[in-house]
């Protein structure tokens, strides 16, 4: 996996060279990243040249505030959250109970993400940071192809350093000023801990048996997972 330099996008990077069993995780073939409403004119066409196809898991409302700025790549839009955003921080969830409510309530969505990457194009998954609704469904795709689980939460874990610090600090300084009571905010919206990526997938092993029988369980038919595992590995 390696981080990616593309101009008015953060958190950008592809997945591309973890190690599956005997085989890898094709370069190229599944990117990662935050939204891309400020994409610069050399970072569309960077990203034009890169991408086939877009996964979008905001919602409606995120979408208008930050309309993309790619254009002439096809997006799928499928919200992962059965509610606003918003809602997480006015229950003060933490993020192993926000994981827990995506793989509990969105599984039909989280396969529809999984079905367009398993298509086979290279592929670009988003939502407004890049952290939790994307991490969740890169994890599970690539734990579903066998992907080393370390190197998965390493994945998942390596979003915090890769946030922007101004970003962070006036986030902290709005949920200090707003939502004082809240106090597993700032976990939510600067945080990756290693540890809750490993708990969610030890925990959907123990219910379901493994990732890929998570997805089969919410749909996913076997020559479905059989195309993930040729889309992503060499």
């Amino acid at each position: 996996m390696s981080a990616l330099e593309v101009g008015g996008v953060a958190n950008l990077r592809d997945v591309g060279g973890i190690v599956a069993g005997s085989s890898r995780v094709r370069s190229g073939m599944l990117l990662r990243s935050g939204h891309l409403a400020h994409l610069t004119a050399d970072g569309r066409e960077v990203l034009a040249q890169r991408v086939r196809h877009v996964v979008d898991l905001r919602d409606d409302a995120e979408v208008e505030r930050e309309p993309s700025a790619l254009a002439g790549v096809p997006v799928t839009r499928i919200p992962l959250f059965l509610g606003s955003v918003g809602s997480f921080f006015a229950l003060n969830m933490d993020l192993a109970a926000m994981y827990r409510h995506l793989i509990d309530e969105s599984a039909p969505r989280l396969v529809d993400a999984v079905r367009v990457i398993a298509a086979g194009e290279p592929t670009l998954v988003h939502c407004t940071v890049g952290k939790d609704r994307t991490g969740v469904t890169v994890a599970l795709a690539l734990s579903a192809v066998g992907a080393d689980r370390d190197a998965v939460i390493a994945d998942y874990a390596l979003t915090a350093s890769l946030l922007p610090r101004e970003r962070n600090r006036a986030v902290v300084q709005y949920l200090r000023a707003h939502l004082p009571d809240a106090t597993n905010a700032v976990q939510l919206a600067t945080e990756s801990p290693a540890p809750v990526m490993a708990a969610l997938l030890n925990e959907i092993d123990e219910r379901y048996g493994s990732a890929a029988a998570y997805l089969r369980d919410a749909g996913m038919s076997d020559d479905e997972l059989h195309a993930l595992a040729n889309a992503l590995l060499e």
